[in-house]
């Protein structure tokens, strides 16, 4: 016959153990898994913003480490640049210009090969424009606000990791936007030039002096020079000025 202390011994090292397998898989999208990710939040609305830090910030439990906080596009702009995060979760509608604002201001930081700054959309609007605007600008992801927490975390690993990360819904806007019929055609011109001469055609054409261009792309000014050369060539332009026409009649500003 069996012994009841044995039993009850046996019995408690099983609950032991099950308890600790359950706490493992209880550290939310990252922190079960070790994974660690630092995110800057930009929102208007200082409430959210502390909701969502509650909610996603605990580190040793999420793996997500909040790093900076943002209110408008000047403030987010500064602090995105100061601490280098993985991920942005960007409100569209912010004072200063608005998210695609942050995104055209952040594109040097979002173009960085080895250090790349993710940028996925936060908000509470579903509009269709709201959406392939700040996709367009560069975001790698949209989702709304009424997102679980645990999806959120889930969405931020994902974005991190180079994914494109939609709320169900909202995919289809995205899908349709760049599968329209009316999309331009395909540009000969314009696919002469590389990614960093298109920004920096951009720039030029939006009024950006070199130094202000350099600052924004965290280039040197030399280096902003030889863009501009390259891009006069191939486009067999002779300055700034058909330059900045040549790119408004693509709609490029």
């Amino acid at each position: 016959m069996s012994d009841p202390t044995e039993a009850n011994g046996t019995a408690g090292a099983e609950a032991a153990q099950a308890a600790e397998a359950a706490g493992s898989g209880a550290g939310g999208a990252g922190g079960g898994t070790g994974r660690r990710v630092r995110v800057v939040l930009v929102d208007d609305h200082r409430m959210f913003r502390t909701g969502v830090q509650a909610e996603i910030g605990r580190t040793d439990e999420t793996g997500v480490e909040v790093v900076g906080e943002a209110a408008d596009v000047d403030q987010a702009v500064t602090v995105i640049t100061a601490t280098r995060p993985e991920v942005v979760l960007l409100d569209v509608h912010l004072p200063g210009g608005g998210g695609v604002e942050v995104l055209r201001r952040c594109a040097g930081l979002m173009a960085d090969a080895e250090r790349p700054v993710r940028f996925l959309a936060l908000s509470v609007s579903d509009a269709a424009e709201d959406v392939i605007g700040v996709i367009r600008g560069g975001a790698r992801g949209y989702v709304t606000k009424t997102i679980t927490g645990s999806d959120l975390i889930d969405s931020v690993f994902r974005v991190q990791e180079g994914d494109a990360v939609f709320s169900p819904r909202l995919a289809g806007f995205v899908l349709d936007a760049f599968a329209s019929t009316d999309a331009p055609p395909v540009d000969e011109d314009l696919d002469r030039l590389t990614q960093r001469e298109r920004e920096v055609l951009r720039l030029i054409a939006r009024g950006y002096a070199y130094k202000e261009i350099a600052k924004q792309l965290f280039i040197s000014v030399k280096t902003v020079e030889s863009h501009v050369s390259a891009v006069l060539r191939k486009l067999q332009l002779s300055n700034r000025h058909e330059l900045t026409r040549w790119a408004t009649a693509r709609r490029l500003v």
